[in-house]
């Protein structure tokens, strides 16, 4: 069984409001593609929520109300119930949300058409290092349920960029990596250890990091400690013994065109810490060529099919499904 971990797709109406790609409203096209490249499970959802994904000015992703949300979901839950076979969904939260938006995550993952999470690696330029995050992460490892972070719309340190191809591409793999450098750092995997946290677009360079979050947490240059004796700010808590293994416990997907980038993350964190990604709609990379990349890779069969679908089947519990 192939299974894709990141998809997305969008209500007709979303598409009348914001810009975006055409083939992330064509529902049909988006399941032809995947029956044509054996996909059999597509798990979909939205980074933004109701929102929209280019800048667009007076939209605030993070300040939608709770009916909207719920509005949302509801079109993607009747989605996913006319196509049980071919689709599940990931249920949108801000990682910074109040108790009543928190609240409303909870009532819906309720529906058993959600079987994840789906969030951001940073809000309005501000890291999941932040103790702003405290609820959400408490939330996640109590429903039992994986989190895919995505990058956000505005990626940090792009705010005068105007290239939208570069924001995505560049400025949003950045992101992506920063945070969840900032997570292992953070030390909300060892306050959580039932947190499963995914990092689309391959995890970012996250399998550069191992020796620099080491050397992060316990500078020598400085005498072992952070400079004048001050932690690093918006950190949630002291960093953990060893945060290049609590970057080890943190999954990645496989939506990145690089084979270096693909066998990078093999070596170092392990084909069982990674999970079959496409990213699209809206990516237009031939679906086949993401199942080459896996498939070239200079591991077994066994490993090769745990990418493809024995990881997540395990991770979202997907073994039982109807």
């Amino acid at each position: 069984m192939i299974i894709d971990i990141h998809g997305h797709l969008s209500p007709p109406e979303a598409a009348r409001r914001f810009p975006m790609p055409p083939s992330l409203t064509d529902v049909d096209g988006m399941l032809a593609a995947r029956a044509k490249a054996g996909i059999d499970l597509t798990i979909i959802g939205s980074p933004v929520g109701a929102g929209a994904m280019a800048r667009v000015p007076g939209v605030d992703n993070y300040r939608q109300p709770r009916d909207r949300l719920r509005g949302f979901h509801a079109w993607m839950s009747g989605l996913i119930k006319t196509f049980p076979d071919q689709l599940r969904g990931y249920v949108y939260a801000n990682p910074f949300g109040d108790d009543d938006h928190l609240e409303g995550v909870r009532e819906t993952l309720a529906d058993p058409a959600f079987v994840g999470l789906i969030t951001t690696s940073s809000v309005h330029g501000e890291l999941l290092g932040s103790p702003k995050a405290d609820s959400f992460f408490a939330l996640a490892a109590e429903v039992g349920k994986p989190v895919l972070v995505h990058a956000p719309a505005e990626p940090i340190g792009t705010e005068r960029v105007d290239d939208l191809g570069f924001v995505e591409q560049i400025g949003r793999f950045g992101d992506l990596t920063t945070g969840l450098a900032m997570i292992a750092f953070a030390g909300w995997l060892d306050k959580y250890p039932d947190l499963r946290l995914i990092g689309a677009t391959g995890g970012g360079a996250l399998a550069l990091l191992p020796e620099r979050l080491q050397t992060a947490a316990r500078p020598r240059h400085w005498g072992g400690q952070a400079p004048q004796g001050q932690a690093p700010p918006g950190q949630a808590e002291a960093p953990p013994a060893d945060p290049a293994a609590a970057l080890s416990r943190l999954y990645v997907d496989t939506s990145t065109f690089s084979p270096a980038h693909l066998g990078l993350n093999a070596e170092v964190l392990g084909p069982e810490r990674m999970l079959f990604g496409t990213d699209s709609p809206p990516m237009s990379v031939p679906l086949e060529e993401f199942i080459r990349l896996i498939e070239k890779l200079p591991l077994d069969k066994a490993s090769q099919q745990l990418i493809l679908g024995g990881n997540a089947e395990a991770v979202f519990d997907l073994r039982s499904r109807p």
